[in-house]
């Protein structure tokens, strides 16, 4: 699809719609179903999971119907795949995210009945911030030399990460988290599901609100590679926003189920990197290399390839049981 087919000006109300879907299931989530604090189960995780990952294809599905019935099947069913390869690719990048939600409950001692609320506003901030990079990148990719710089910010960041180790998180040392404590002081309890209390007069905020406030952080960190990402994909702001949204909403059950097991893949930091290595390599070499647009079932094949092996290699080569303690313990 060389040329936008669903631009904000007449598709605002899709926009509109969709954004009332989603804080309606917000809603429902924080208000009905997790209104009490309470330490979330493996079941109860992977039952959420499923029902994010269905809804995301069902709206794909009611999507593919839309553009074939307006501009024929051939772009309906690219568009389809478009949307399914970008949340794959978003799904797959927000394990990364897991990681650090790990290190970051534990490093404050976020008791396990109170993750889910931080988790949930934590989505919420990072809804607002996607939407904002991705209205941003969506105007600078009409620049084209544009594109060509985020592919090579793309391998860059690919090759890093296959490189580094993790780094222990240390809050301390988060620009934003030293700025807001010059204004605002800083209990080191935790009293409840409570983000701020007051003592003597004087509003603190607690190790909750800190981890939260981390959170957003390295979530727009994240955003940076993520977003080009997924304009290596699709040229279409609504497919991009939809599919990227799709993954957030999904990424705290994701959360819930993985969190035990998360370091035995360990291999999955290879296949992340080389699939920002592939999607930068789009937009530098591949799509040009085919006439404008690398096949997007190639692209698909090529991304949900590259994240299985990583997990099936790292299941067949675990780690050894002193590193995984060592893992763990960080």
């Amino acid at each position: 699809m060389d040329s936008i087919l669903f631009p904000f000006a007449d598709y605002w109300w899709f926009y509109g719609g969709f954004l009332v879907f989603v804080l309606i299931m917000l809603a429902l989530d924080l208000g009905v179903f997790n209104r009490k604090a309470h330490v979330v189960s493996f079941k109860e995780a992977t039952i959420w999971s499923i029902v994010w990952v269905t809804l995301a294809l069902t709206f794909n599905f009611l999507f593919y119907q839309y553009a074939s019935s307006k501009y024929g099947a051939e772009i309906g069913q690219t568009a389809a795949l478009e949307f399914l390869t970008g949340y794959v690719l978003e799904y797959s990048l927000s394990i990364d995210n897991i990681f650090v939600f790990v290190l970051v409950f534990s490093y404050f001692g976020i008791p396990p009945q109170y993750k889910h609320r931080v988790l949930f506003y934590g989505i919420l901030g990072a809804l607002i911030f996607r939407a904002i990079f991705i209205a941003l990148g969506s105007a600078l990719m009409q620049i084209h030399w544009i594109i060509y710089i985020f592919g090579a910010f793309l391998i860059i960041t690919g090759i890093r990460m296959m490189f580094t180790n993790n780094e222990e998180i240390d809050p301390d040392k988060n620009f934003l988290i030293r700025i807001f404590r010059k204004f605002m002081p800083v209990t080191h309890e935790i009293d409840g599901k409570s983000f701020f209390i007051k003592k003597d007069g004087i509003t603190y905020a607690t190790p909750l609100f800190i981890a939260l406030l981390f959170l957003e952080a390295t979530d727009i960190i994240f955003a940076v590679d993520s977003v080009p990402a997924i304009f290596a994909v699709t040229k279409e702001p609504l497919i991009v926003f939809t599919s990227n949204i799709f993954a957030i909403l999904g990424l705290r059950s994701m959360y819930f189920m993985l969190a035990g097991v998360i370091n035995k893949f360990h291999l999955l930091k290879y296949g992340l990197a080389l699939v920002l290595i592939f999607v930068g390599l789009k937009m530098v070499w591949l799509n040009d290399a085919f006439n404008g647009k690398f096949p997007i079932t190639w692209s698909l094949g090529i991304i949900l390839g590259t994240i299985l092996i990583s997990i099936i290699a790292s299941l067949l080569f675990p780690k050894a049981a002193e590193e995984e303690i060592k893992t763990a313990e960080q």
